[in-house]
């Protein structure tokens, strides 16, 4: 477990744990408490426990009080639950947001796209992950329906760890870059249908991808016997 300077110290306990679940470094059920991390790092309880709360938000884990935690299981059903409402909620704010969209926005959604391919280059996850959020945000502030947009986001914050194991899969960032071009081209031509198809299809098919991919681990382990 390693930890980065340039972050506080719950950052950099709860970033170094989201990597190591998303590489399945760390098992789904397996558990984590407080003084073995304290005394591994070198460091009190109060940031592991901060860390926790925050992975917990997260999706990642689930703390179990006076226990510790124990690392969240992602079952291929909840992925696809999850993916499903997020594609209607992203096309259809996509099909209302051609309507106010302007060329400026449109600019916008090309310049952090090309971001986003730099960053993909690098395979930098994080960073990328943050700048995909504010590619979506352009369109989805557009749409016109603020309940619309509480809703999406609240559910993507809680399920924040199926999209950043999305992303980790192989190849997903430069695949998120060419469809992210396909939504930008439905906008330039203004049109509505074409761009809740596109939003629609880039959700979709990330969610394809995990499910895949928990799929073989999931396999991977009932074959190894554990």
């Amino acid at each position: 477990m390693k930890l980065r300077k340039h972050k506080t110290l719950r950052e950099q306990i709860a970033a170094s744990l989201r990597e190591s679940i998303i590489k399945r470094e760390l098992r789904p059920g397996q558990k984590l408490t407080e003084p073995e991390l304290a005394a591994r790092l070198g460091i009190s309880r109060t940031p592991i426990r901060e860390a926790f709360r925050q992975l917990e938000s997260e999706g990642f884990l689930t703390v179990i009080p006076r226990r510790g935690a124990v690392v969240s299981t992602i079952t291929a059903k909840e992925i696809e639950d999850f993916y499903e409402l997020k594609s209607l909620l992203e096309g259809y704010a996509a099909r209302m947001a051609v309507e106010k969209i302007t060329d400026e926005d449109i600019e916008k959604l090309k310049k952090i796209n090309q971001n986003l391919a730099e960053l993909a280059e690098k395979e930098q996850l994080e960073g990328f992950f943050a700048k995909n959020d504010e590619f979506h945000s352009c369109f989805l502030e557009l749409c016109g329906n603020i309940k619309l947009v509480e809703i999406r986001n609240s559910m993507v914050k809680r399920f924040l760890g199926f999209r950043m194991a999305t992303l980790s899969l192989p190849g997903r960032l430069k695949k998120s870059v060419k469809q992210h071009r396909k939504i930008i081209t439905a906008f330039e031509r203004r049109d509505g249908r074409l761009a809740e198809a596109v939003v629609l299809e880039h959700a979709i098919l990330g969610g394809e991808e995990l499910v895949e991919h928990v799929r073989r681990v999931e396999q991977s382990i009932g074959s190894n016997g554990e």
